[in-house]
C-alpha cells in the first residue's frame, strides 16, 4: 500500500494490529521512504515517498488518561518517533457536539443517492443555502488550491526569517521534559518534523521561504503532540512550562501597537517641528502614517501577518482607523 501511494497519502486502519513483518517495512518506509523487496529472485528497492496517516486503539477499548500515550496503545517508541504529530481523539460526553454529529450523518444519508441510481444519470441534490452562505470553499476549488500548491511552491528555510535559537531552545527543554515525565522520547528527528511542518504552513499560504509565523504554527503543532501523549496530571504544568514558546496573539498585538504608538509620537514631534519653521500653528487635526512603516517595523521583529492587529479592538480601541485605498493608518490629535 505504501508503495501504490508513492507521492500520495497512506491511510492505515488498525495500525497497532500489523503484524512484526509489516512493523519492519514501514520502519523503513518511514525512515527512508523506500521498501525493500527480496521475492523470487529479485532484490529490488520500491519507492514509497508518502504520507502515513494511522489509527489505532488503545488498549482493553478506552484511554486512560493516567497514563501516557505509549503506555495506552500497543506501538513501540520507533514507530511513535517516526510520525511527526500524535493526536489522542477520546469520545466524551457532548450534548451539544453530539447533536450536531447526528444531524451531520442524518443529512448525510438523506442526500446519498445509490450508485444504480446515479448510473441511470441521476445527479445528487445541490447543497442548502444555509450551507452556501457560511463562506465554505467549494470542494473542486479547494482540490485545484492544493494542486496548485504541491506542484508551484517550494519552500525554503531562510536563517533570516525565523528564530533558530528559539528552535534549539525549544528541543533541549523538549529533551529534558520528556526524559523526566516519561511518554514519547524526542529525538533528533523531531527538528526535522518541525521543519517539514513550517514548510508545509509555508505552502499552504503560497509563499516561496518560511516565515516566523509559519515556524510558531509548528511549534504549537509539536508541542499540542507532546502535551497530549503525556499523563492527564501533568499537562497542566507543561502547558505552564512551556507557554514561553507560544506565541500569544494578545501579547503580539501588544507589541503592535507600542511600536504604532511610538511611529505616530515620532511624526507628532516632526509635524511640530516642520510647522514652527514655517511659522504656521498646528491645525491639523489628524495624524497619518503609511502602512509601510508599520510593516516594516514589524518584519524587523519577524512580523510578517498584520491583519489579525489591524481587525483587532485594541487597534480600534487606541483610537486608530485603517484607511485601505490610501493604505494609511490616521489617528484624531484627540487621541493623542
Amino acid at each position: 500500500a505504501l508503495v501504490l501511494a508513492d507521492r500520495g497519502v497512506c491511510l492505515i486502519d488498525e495500525f497497532d494490529k500489523m503484524n512484526e513483518q509489516d512493523r519492519t517495512s514501514i520502519h523503513e518506509a518511514m525512515e527512508q521512504q523506500s521498501i525493500s523487496i527480496s521475492k523470487a529472485g529479485i532484490v529490488t528497492s520500491l519507492q514509497a515517498r508518502c504520507a502515513v496517516i494511522a489509527a489505532a486503539n488503545p488498549i482493553g477499548g478506552r484511554y486512560d488518561a493516567s497514563n501516557t500515550l505509549k503506555d495506552n496503545v500497543e506501538l513501540t517508541d520507533p514507530i511513535l518517533q517516526r510520525f511527526d504529530v500524535l493526536c489522542v481523539l477520546q469520545d466524551q460526553v457532548d450534548p451539544v457536539a453530539d447533536e450536531r454529529l447526528a444531524q451531520f450523518v442524518t443529512s448525510s444519508h438523506m442526500r446519498a443517492i445509490p450508485a444504480a441510481d446515479l448510473a441511470r444519470g441521476e445527479s445528487p441534490p445541490s447543497q442548502s443555502s444555509k450551507e452556501e452562505s457560511e463562506g465554505m470553499i467549494p470542494q473542486e476549488l479547494l482540490r485545484k488550491y492544493i494542486q496548485y500548491a504541491r506542484c508551484n511552491c517550494f519552500p525554503v528555510l531562510n536563517g533570516n526569517t525565523f528564530d533558530q535559537e528559539k528552535v534549539s531552545s525549544l528541543y533541549v527543554a523538549l529533551r529534558q521534559e520528556s526524559a523526566k515525565s516519561g511518554g514519547v522520547p524526542i529525538a533528533v528527528r523531531h527538528i526535522e518534523s518541525l521543519m517539514r511542518m513550517a514548510e508545509a504552513h509555508a505552502k499552504m499560504h503560497l509563499r516561496d521561504y518560511v516565515r516566523n509565523d509559519d515556524m510558531n504554527a509548528a511549534i504549537s503543532v509539536l508541542l499540542e503532540s507532546f502535551f497530549v501523549s503525556q499523563k492527564f496530571s501533568v499537562r497542566k504544568s507543561l502547558r505552564k512550562a512551556f507557554g514561553k514558546f507560544l506565541v500569544d496573539e494578545q501579547d503580539q498585538n501588544s507589541l503592535m501597537l507600542h511600536m504604532l504608538s511610538d511611529l505616530f509620537r515620532n511624526e507628532q514631534m516632526y509635524q511640530i517641528i516642520r510647522m514652527r519653521q514655517k511659522g504656521i500653528e498646528d491645525d491639523d487635526n489628524v495624524l497619518e502614517i503609511p502602512l509601510e512603516e508599520l510593516e516594516g517595523k514589524a518584519q524587523e521583529r519577524r512580523m510578517y501577518d498584520l491583519s489579525g492587529f489591524l481587525k483587532s479592538s485594541a487597534f480600534s480601541e487606541a483610537g486608530y482607523v485603517l484607511d485601505e485605498s490610501r493604505r494609511v493608518i490616521a489617528r484624531p490629535t484627540a487621541a493623542r
